[in-house]
């Protein structure tokens, strides 16, 4: 004789309470500080929230391969900024960029110069921050100053791609 599990009695009401009791996260409700920078937190248009990848070490063994974890590697992110007219757009950018290398004296900067930490908060709907990464050691892997086109009625907009040593998530 089989026996079958018995499922605790939930009520409709408690069913449909629990399902639409929750609210998502808003993906554009966000503030991005990149400290240490001219770059302010209003022309952050958009951004990647971090994200990790884990290495393989393979250890052979007679007949089978087994797996362990290997490093584990931050993925870079892309932001993009709006370019305004005062100068906080594509020259907060690179007084940055300048940190890093100069192009007219050819000189490179040293890492604690250069790298910065960034801050992300998601805000709830009454602008309450939510969550909170802080990616350590950031620096500008790759900087694009966008497209010119008269065709177009576009908002000008510099790209960033960031490389970082490590993200921590605090809640």
């Amino acid at each position: 004789m089989a026996l079958t599990p018995t499922l605790p009695s939930i009520s409709q009401n408690d069913l449909f309470g629990s399902a639409f009791s929750w609210e998502p996260k808003y993906a554009n409700r966000f503030i991005m500080q990149l400290a240490g920078t001219n770059i302010p937190a209003y022309i952050v248009k958009a951004s990647a929230r971090p994200g990790i990848t884990n290495g393989e070490i393979v250890l052979d063994h007679i007949n089978i391969d087994r797996k362990v974890k290997g490093k584990s590697r931050w993925n870079d992110i892309s932001i993009t900024l709006y370019d305004p007219i005062e100068k906080v757009g594509a020259q907060a950018v690179m007084d940055w960029v300048r940190l890093h290398h100069e192009s007219l004296t050819g000189r490179d900067g040293y890492s604690a110069d250069y790298k910065r930490d960034v801050q992300f908060y998601v805000l709830s709907a009454l602008g309450e921050y939510i969550e909170n990464w802080t990616l350590k050691g950031t620096f500008i892997n790759e900087a694009t100053f966008g497209e010119m086109d008269w065709g177009t009625e576009e908002a000008m907009t510099v790209q960033l791609t960031l490389k970082y040593d490590y993200a921590i998530f605090q809640y």
